[in-house]
C-alpha cells in the first residue's frame, strides 16, 4: 500500500507518530535533600552546581563559579529516595589580606556513586597577602596588584579537580601595566574564562551555562548557572559585571562593596573596589534531577534508533521487595600505624534500619542476594617508613553496582608517624564510616565520617562520627570516632578514648549473644589513642580496642578490634628499634550484617558459618559474620 504523502512515520504504518519521550518530572533542590523517583522511572540525568567563591577585599578578583555537571542516564531503581547535597557560597573577603572564601561541593548521591560538582574558588584581595585567586571548579580571579608595574596575580586554575567534560574555567589575572591602572580579574565560569584585568577597568566574570534546552526554566536567571564574580574596580577604575549566571558585580568605583551571587546559581560573589571595600559572598548551588524514562505513544523505527543511540530508550530493571522487622550492618574498623602519639582507628559505619523496613532491589523475586561483611583495616608495621593505616571495608546488602544497595562505610584509619615534610596528611587520620584519630605531634585532626545519605533512606539510618584530634604540646593522639559518638581529643598524659559505639538493641530487640556476639548489642566502637609517655586511650564501647600506653624504650603492639563488631584498633607505641618485627599498629575488627524477618518467610543462607535462627517477637534473625547469599521467599 502506497504511503500517504507527508508522513514521517520512519516506515510504521500511519500518517504520524504522536510521541512522548524524556518528557518525566522535573525536580530541583535547592537546600540539601532527598529527591524520590517516580515508581515508573529507570534512568534520570542530574546537573549538580556547587557553590561559588567569595569575591576579595579592596580591589579584590571576582569569586570563581561553581563547578558545573551535567551527567546523563544514571540508572535507578523506582520510588527511591537518592540525597542532594548543596553546597554553600564561600565567605567574603572582608579585610586586609583577606581573599574570598571557597565555596563547598555539591554532591549526587546514587547507590555507592557519588557524583560531585567542585567548589568554585575565592578571588584574590588586592595589593596585600593573599592576592593570587584560589583553585576551584571555577578558579577566582586575581586581585589588583598596586598603582605600580609590579608582577601580576594570576587567576586560579578551574576544572580543579578535573573532570571530563570540564566543569569550570580559569580566573582572570590582574594587570599591572601602565603604572597606576592596575586591575584586578574576574572570576571564572562554567562556559568561559574570567577577564583579565585591564588597564583602567577590572576583567568581568566568564559567562555560565544555559542548561534550560535540558532542564527546562530553572530559578531566577532561568537556567543559566554557574557564572563568574567581576572584578572589583580599583579607585579611578571601573568595577565589572559578573557572568551570566548569578555572577555578582564586582564594585564599580573608590569604596563600593562586591555584590553577591545570585542565591542557588553557584555565581560567584563580587570582588570589592578599592577604597578598603569589602568583596561579596558566593552564590549557593543547586541540584535538578530529570526523569528521562517515561515514554508514551507510537514511535518510529527512527526515533527509536536516535533514543537508543543517545542511552535514553526506557529499560525494564525488575526489582522486589522484603519487608524486614529491621537490618543492622556494621562495616570493617579501621587499622592503626605504631609510633608515639599516634591515633586511633575509627569504628565502622552503622546502617539501622526501623522495624517493618521495605528493602526494595534491583532484580527478581527468589533471587540471591549478595551480602558482603567487610573486613577490618590492616595494621601497618613500626617505624618512621609508614605508610598510611588502611581503612575498614565496606560492608553492604545488595551487589556492588545495584543503585538501590544498603551499604556501611568502612571505618578509617588511626594516624601515624608524624614528623615528616609538608604536604603530610598522615598525620591526620582518616576518613570513613567513623573517623580515625589524629597524631599527637604537628597536631593532626580527626578524619570525619562519610556514613551518611545512601539508596533508600536519605541518610536518616547511617550512623558514624568524627575522631579526636591531636593534641600538642601535650603530644597525646585522638581517639578514633565511634559509630555512636565522637572520638576524644588527646588528653594531657593518655591518649583520647575511642567513640562509643551504636547500640542497636532497642531497634533489633534483645536478641543477645548468639546473635550479637561478645559486645551484645553495641557496635562499632573507636580504638583509643597513644602519648608519648603516658598512657593509652580508652576502648570504645562496641568492640574498640585500648590504646597502649607510652612508656620509653617500650615497644607495645596495638591491640585489634573485636572481630565481628566494626571496632576500631588501638594504637601502639614504639621509640627506637622495635623488639621484634611483628611490633606495630593494630588491625580493625571485621563486620557484621543482622536482618529480622517475619516468620512467615522463608530465609536460606550461605556459606553454612552463616546462620538463620528463631528469634523473640515472632521474627527469624539472619546473622552474616562472613560474605555470603542471603535468599527470601
Amino acid at each position: 500500500m502506497a504511503q500517504p504523502a507527508g508522513s514521517t512515520n520512519g516506515g510504521i504504518i500511519g500518517v504520524s507518530n504522536k510521541t512522548s519521550f524524556g518528557k518525566g518530572v522535573t525536580t530541583s533542590k535547592t537546600s540539601t535533600a532527598a529527591i524520590t523517583t517516580g515508581a515508573g522511572t529507570r534512568l534520570v540525568q542530574a546537573l549538580i552546581v556547587a557553590g561559588a567563591g567569595g569575591g576579595g577585599y579592596d580591589g579584590g578578583g571576582g569569586g570563581g563559579a561553581g563547578g558545573l555537571r551535567s551527567i546523563s542516564n544514571i540508572d535507578v531503581c523506582g520510588s527511591t529516595a537518592y540525597c542532594a547535597t548543596i553546597g554553600g557560597g564561600g565567605i567574603a573577603g572582608v579585610g586586609p589580606a583577606s581573599p574570598g572564601g571557597d565555596g563547598t561541593d555539591s554532591t549526587f548521591v546514587v547507590g555507592c556513586t557519588t557524583y560531585t560538582a567542585d567548589s568554585g574558588g575565592g578571588g584574590g584581595t588586592g595589593i596585600s597577602g593573599g592576592a593570587v585567586g584560589r583553585d576551584g571548579g571555577g578558579g577566582g580571579g586575581g586581585g589588583q596588584s598596586g598603582s605600580g608595574p609590579g608582577t601580576p596575580n594570576v587567576g586560579g586554575s578551574g576544572n580543579t579537580p578535573p573532570t571530563t567534560p570540564p566543569q569550570g574555567n580559569d580566573g582572570g589575572t590582574s594587570t599591572v601595566t601602565p603604572p597606576g591602572n592596575a586591575s584586578a580579574g574576574g572570576g571564572g565560569g562554567a562556559c568561559a574564562v574570567g577577564g583579565p584585568g585591564l588597564p583602567g577597568t577590572a576583567g568581568v566574570g566568564g559567562a555560565g551555562t544555559d542548561v534550560s534546552p535540558t532542564y527546562g526554566c530553572i530559578g531566577p536567571t532561568c537556567s543559566v548557572f554557574a557564572g563568574g564574580g567581576g572584578g572589583g574596580g580599583y579607585c579611578g577604575r571601573v568595577g565589572q559585571p559578573g557572568g551570566a549566571g548569578g555572577g555578582g558585580a564586582g564594585g564599580a568605583t573608590c569604596g563600593v562593596v562586591g555584590t553577591a551571587g545570585t542565591t542557588n546559581t553557584g555565581g560567584g560573589g563580587g570582588g570589592g573596589a578599592g577604597g578598603s571595600a569589602n568583596g561579596a559572598l558566593g552564590g549557593s548551588g543547586i541540584v535538578v534531577v530529570k526523569e528521562l524514562c517515561k515514554a508514551s505513544g507510537v514511535f518510529s523505527m527512527d526515533s527509536q534508533y536516535q533514543a537508543q543511540v543517545a542511552g535514553t530508550w526506557p529499560r525494564f530493571i525488575p526489582t522486589f521487595s522484603i519487608t524486614t522487622k529491621g537490618i543492622f550492618i556494621a562495616s570493617g574498623g579501621g587499622g592503626t600505624g605504631s609510633y608515639p602519639s599516634v591515633g586511633g582507628g575509627g569504628g565502622g559505619g552503622v546502617v539501622l534500619t526501623p522495624n517493618s523496613h521495605s528493602l526494595t532491589l534491583c532484580g527478581t523475586a527468589g533471587d540471591s542476594i549478595p551480602i558482603t561483611v567487610g573486613a577490618g583495616g590492616a595494621a601497618t608495621g613500626w617505624g618512621c617508613a609508614c605508610v598510611p593505616t588502611n581503612n575498614g571495608d565496606d560492608s553492604l546488602i545488595g551487589a556492588s553496582g545495584d543503585v538501590n544497595k544498603l551499604i556501611a562505610v568502612g571505618g578509617g584509619g588511626g594516624s601515624y608517624y608524624g614528623n615528616k615534610p609538608a604536604p603530610n596528611t598522615a598525620k591526620n587520620g582518616q576518613d570513613g564510616g567513623s573517623g580515625g584519630g589524629g597524631y599527637g605531634e604537628n597536631v593532626g585532626t580527626g578524619g570525619l565520617t562519610t556514613q551518611g545519605c545512601q539508596a533508600g533512606d536519605s541518610g536518616t539510618y547511617g550512623y558514624g562520627f568524627a575522631g579526636g584530634d591531636g593534641l600538642q604540646p601535650a603530644r597525646a593522639g585522638g581517639g578514633g570516632g565511634g559509630a555512636g559518638a565522637v572520638g576524644q581529643i588527646g588528653q594531657p598524659g593518655a591518649g583520647g578514648a575511642g567513640g562509643a559505639g551504636k547500640d542497636v538493641a532497642p531497634v533489633m530487640g534483645a536478641l543477645g549473644t548468639p546473635f550479637f556476639g561478645p559486645t551484645n548489642g553495641t557496635f562499632a566502637g573507636g580504638g583509643g589513642g597513644t602519648d608519648c609517655g603516658g598512657a593509652g586511650g580508652a576502648a570504645g564501647s562496641g568492640g574498640g580496642a585500648v590504646g597502649q600506653p607510652g612508656a620509653p624504650g617500650a615497644f607495645g603492639q596495638g591491640a585489634s578490634g573485636t572481630v565481628n563488631t566494626g571496632g576500631g584498633a588501638g594504637a601502639s607505641y614504639g621509640v627506637g628499634a622495635p623488639t621484634t618485627p611483628a611490633t606495630g599498629g593494630g588491625a580493625g575488627g571485621s563486620g557484621r550484617v543482622i536482618i529480622n524477618f517475619p516468620d512467615s518467610d522463608t530465609i536460606a543462607v550461605t556459606p553454612v558459618t552463616n546462620s538463620v535462627t528463631p528469634s523473640p517477637g515472632s521474627t527469624k534473625t539472619a546473622v552474616f559474620t562472613v560474605s555470603g547469599t542471603l535468599t527470601v521467599t
